[in-house]
């Protein structure tokens, strides 16, 4: 260290320590900020103001008081208007930005207490913490991911006046705001990674006079602000339970960039959600499958049971619907000769609202030709299972994953498959089968406390049953066999149990997460079971199927052998994660305070 960086070292407070000022690098351009040069009596608008703030905020034994959010916008909102007024733009559309927060943790996470270099970055990140010491500032900014890096900024090697000084950075920046710092990459004496900020000047203007010159001498600015937030983060306290909190459970669905900002396991959520979704795509690739988009409007609703959403198309004069499932139109696909074709996609269910459902919905359907239930069976489980080792970085055969209570759940290994009528008879008592009478199942139910509509035809009770009695139960991932055709409009009849389809349901953790049919390929039972429903719509059901003529047409053309699977996507995150699914969708739809 030569003897003129030592004169210019600046003494660290408590837990932070000043490096050397020095000029700008060699390789340093004039003109390289990206930002309007302005006369030198704009960067003297308001200093006298900047100075007297800044000498009230360092005077010892005064304390500060702490303005609530609606006083902090006010504040804030003025320092923007001043800003602009003096032109300075604190919104600037570019920046000399080099690397990130997270290069140079990687690049120089080595260095020791003390170390220093004469490396010149540029970087950007939102300010998370601001401390003053006198002719001394320190800041740690925050990228996306949460990752931080210390700024320093001294006295010494800002300009003395303008907008650029360290009056003016104590002044202008708060909380939140993002920032630009530029400078040598070096750590503290107590070890902390830090960039100290150097301000870059123009040709002619001397170094040795930098306290004494303004914003015309600057070239490349020591910092800046990048974006100024108008609004303060928000506070984080302690609940009963001794747990730091920082927005309610309303606020961070209802402002899920704040939940997002304020909350490390909400970002994790993302970033495991798009794993999720990627390690899916990636498997059905790897299988040959096709990826298709499906019409969002649809003329007629079909491929579930439930009720839509209706709209109205202007241009056309007719009614539409937000689609509830993505099935018809991918299986006219399998008819198209497309034979493995998948889709990750939003669906919309005009339904209820709870832990375990959303209104919008991203969901996962895929149909193989001459592939059947037991396929797909084999493929969802190793869709799950891959998807938790991509995510999670897990071993396979070791696919078990930590919840949000500390648990662990097992999702390797074989997984369990029982008999949907079998487990429904062992828990009720009695021998329920596909002939049990409705009257005595409507029994059951009652005595169970189960609700029966009028319209529910047998096998819809039989599945209400199971729910109650089986269902909520499985705990590990079980894939329940074999339903009853009444309420399997689109399955094939089982190949050896006559009144029953070839379907099965996956339960993760008592919670329903996927269903695979073989798919029903003759057009003329097709259409019968099409008749069925609508007499059942008649009947008073809202969530019957319609009569949907074009898909019967493609049907006649051959529809081969096949296999299909639909899964939710929000409910396998939940699965994973043992989350809400409020928590697993970024921007769940939620009613307007």
């Amino acid at each position: 260290m030569s003897d003129e960086t030592q004169q210019n070292t600046v003494p660290e407070p408590d837990n932070a320590q000043a490096p050397a000022a020095a000029p700008a690098a060699a390789s340093e351009q004039p003109g390289g900020s990206g930002q309007a040069q302005r006369p030198q009596q704009n960067g003297q608008t308001g200093q006298a103001k900047r100075d007297k703030q800044a000498q009230q905020a360092d005077q010892a034994g005064q304390p500060r008081q702490d303005p609530g959010p609606g006083e902090q916008f006010e504040v804030r909102a003025a320092k923007r208007e001043r800003l602009r007024s003096e032109g300075w733009e604190p919104y600037p559309v570019q920046l000399p930005i080099t690397t990130t927060i997270a290069a140079v943790r990687e690049r120089y996470g080595h260095l020791r207490a003390g170390e220093e270099t004469r490396d010149v970055v540029g970087l950007a990140g939102r300010v998370v913490f601001l401390r003053s010491s006198g002719r001394l500032c320190f800041a740690t900014l925050a990228d996306g991911a949460g990752t931080t890096l210390q700024a320093m900024l001294s006295a010494k090697s800002l300009p003395g006046i303008g907008h650029t000084s360290l009056a003016a950075f104590k002044t202008d920046v708060d909380l939140g705001d993002h920032l630009f710092v530029r400078g040598r990459v070096i750590a503290s004496r107590r070890g902390e990674l830090s960039v100290f900020a150097e301000t870059g000047l123009v040709d002619g203007a001397d170094p040795a006079a930098l306290t004494e010159l303004g914003d015309d001498a600057v070239a490349a600015p020591a910092w800046r602000i990048a974006s100024k937030a108008l609004r303060p983060i928000p506070k984080t306290w302690t609940n009963e339970a001794g747990e730091s909190v920082t927005l309610s459970e309303d606020n961070r669905v209802r402002h899920r960039e704040l939940d997002l900002l304020t909350r490390p396991a909400a970002r994790d959520m993302v970033r495991t959600r798009a794993a999720v979704v990627r390690s899916l795509r990636e498997n059905f690739h790897r299988r040959d499958y096709l990826e298709l988009e499906t019409p969002m409007l649809q003329v007629i609703h079909g491929g579930a049971a439930a009720r839509p959403f209706v709209t109205h198309m202007n241009a056309y004069d007719m009614d539409l619907y937000l689609r509830i499932a993505t099935e018809i139109y991918l299986k006219r696909a399998v008819v198209g000769g497309v034979d493995r074709v998948f889709e990750i996609n939003r669906n919309f269910r005009n339904e209820g609202a709870d832990s375990s459902h959303s209104p919008e919905f991203s969901a996962l359907e895929a149909y193989e030709a001459y592939s059947d239930y037991n396929g797909m069976a084999d493929l969802t489980r190793d869709l799950i299972q891959r998807a938790a080792r991509d995510a999670f970085g897990l071993a396979e055969g070791e696919e078990i994953v930590t919840l949000a209570d500390g648990t662990d759940y097992d999702l390797s290994g074989r997984w369990d498959r029982i008999d949907l009528y079998t487990s429904v008879s062992e828990a009720v008592g009695e021998e329920i089968t596909v002939d049990t009478p409705r009257e005595r199942l409507i029994a059951i139910a009652g005595g169970l406390d189960l609700e029966v509509d009028d319209y529910a035809v047998a096998g819809k009770i039989v599945e209400d049953i199971f729910e109650a009695t089986v269902g909520d139960g499985l705990w590990s991932p079980t894939f329940v066999y074999d339903f009853p055709e009444d309420t399997s409009p689109l399955t094939r009849n089982h190949r050896s149990r006559p009144g029953l389809t070839e379907k099965w349901d996956l339960y993760v953790r008592g919670m329903e997460t996927a269903t695979a049919y073989s798919e029903l390929a003759d057009p003329v039972i097709q259409r019968q079971r099409f008749q069925a429903q609508a007499l059942a719509a008649a009947q008073g059901d809202p969530e019957a199927m319609v009569l949907d003529e074009d898909f019967l047409t493609a049907m006649e053309q051959g529809f081969p052998p096949c296999g299909g699977m639909g899964m939710g996507v929000d409910r396998l995150l939940m699965a994973l994660t043992g989350q809400g699914i409020r928590e697993t969708i970024t921007f769940p739809l939620v009613r307007r305070s």
